[in-house]
């Protein structure tokens, strides 16, 4: 298996891989295929961007990370000289404001994060204020590139594997983590194809 998710190549890897352990990923990966590899930078100005979508909708979400970009908020000496107000103007909730300064001030080695196991990535940038699980996985999974982040908490995830599994209910966060115990190494890809899933029921049920 590939250390880092880096390509189609390595996303079509993992797929191949997880068809062979899961029977309901092989029914349904050949319409959802290919699925998309999600790279995204590294460094500060993404963990920002992922703490904005935090329990909006994503195009309100990139309304307010354009808005901070265009006033050169996404580095964090500019985050730390601006005031909370100056943020609030910008589109960030009080909440979301103290977060920003939180992440400028933990003042994170985003290139020494690259070397280290993915439950220490996790655990470094939990202990940043406004930092959840669901936001380290993220991270971990798509800016790092590592194969093995299932976020088990995504709300979108767990209806995908309620519906493809006939679950009686949307699994619970521990529950899906256990499920996905056999998925290992390739819950990143895993988590890649449910959000395929997703959106195709959305579209199967005439969600807007």
């Amino acid at each position: 298996m590939s250390d880092i998710i880096l390509s189609d190549a390595d996303v079509a890897l993992g797929l191949h891989a997880l068809c062979k352990i899961e029977p309901k990923f092989a029914a349904v990966a050949p319409r959802l295929s290919p699925l998309p590899l999600r790279l995204q930078p590294e460094g500060f100005g993404q963990v920002m961007s992922v703490i904005l979508g935090q329990q909006v909708s994503v195009a309100s979400a990139e309304a307010t990370w354009a808005q901070m970009v265009a006033a050169g908020m996404d580095q964090p000496d500019a985050v730390l000289a601006a005031t909370p107000e100056d943020l609030r103007a910008l589109g960030l909730s009080r909440q979301k404001a103290l977060y920003a300064h939180a992440l400028a001030n933990a003042q994170i080695d985003y290139d020494a994060l690259r070397n280290l196991p993915d439950q220490e990535v996790i655990e470094t940038l939990t202990a940043v204020k406004g930092i959840g699980l669901w936001t380290a996985e993220i991270y971990t999974k798509f800016s790092l590139g590592r194969p093995d982040v299932l976020a088990a908490g995504d709300l979108a995830i767990q209806i995908a594997a309620q519906d493809l599994f006939d679950l009686p209910e949307r699994p619970k966060e521990k529950e899906l983590r256990q499920m996905a115990v056999t998925w290992s190494p390739w819950r990143s890809v895993a988590a890649r194809l449910l959000w395929a899933y997703y959106a195709e029921m959305k579209q199967r049920d005439g969600i807007r």
